[in-house]
């Protein structure tokens, strides 16, 4: 009973990290957010991967710039090894900038797939890689007339080519190899994560 009671708090407080993630990070709430990583945390998204002090770094510079970008979370799959997890969440990334000239909305869905570990008592994110399954760009302006690029938007995956060619209409450098719903980018992230919770120390 008393494995199961700890298991269960360990769920309840890796959930509100995840949770905060969202939160401080789209508010700008830099130095909270901070505290959700470990000190060798890493991110992996379209525009950026590096640790997790270079991603604060570049999120405030897009912040700072009026770079747009909201997260919003569904449910959360969680496996716990020891002092270590692994936590998928449901999740839809919304960025709002000018495609062609024109305004315009992308929803990404897809999933959060973080590695997490307990140090001294405390959770924190050791990695976080986005999973992006499908996506959708939108004029804001319904009316508007916007024609893109047709080899631009097939440099892409399927899975985040509206995003992406946003972004890097923007400016940004985009990976072009993120893992999506199917494939050997997103096997090749499950087996990691078999192994960061078959390596955990019991």
């Amino acid at each position: 009973m008393a494995d199961a009671e700890a298991a269960a708090a360990d769920r309840r407080l890796i959930r509100e990290l995840i949770e905060n993630w969202a939160v401080w990070r789209d508010a700008g709430d830099w130095e909270r957010f901070r505290t959700l990583w470990h000190a060798d945390g890493r991110m992996q998204a379209t525009w950026m991967q590096g640790s997790a002090e270079a991603f604060i770094r570049a999120s405030v510079e897009g912040w700072n710039r009026g770079v747009s970008i909201l997260h919003f979370l569904g449910g959360t799959a969680i496996d716990l090894a020891g002092g270590r997890a692994v936590a998928q969440t449901k999740m839809t990334i919304s960025q709002r900038g000018e495609v062609e000239g024109v305004l315009c909305d992308v929803v990404c869905t897809g999933r959060f797939y973080d590695f997490l570990e307990k140090r001294d008592g405390r959770w924190g994110l050791v990695l976080r890689q986005p999973i992006y399954e499908k996506d959708r760009l939108d004029p804001v302006d319904p009316g508007a007339k916007l024609r893109l690029d047709p080899a631009l938007l097939a440099r892409f995956p399927e899975g985040y080519r509206h995003l992406a060619y946003l972004q890097a209409r923007i400016g940004y450098t985009v990976k072009a190899d993120m893992p999506g719903l199917k494939g050997p980018e997103v096997e090749a992230l499950y087996r990691r994560g078999q192994a960061w919770l078959r390596d955990a120390k019991q």
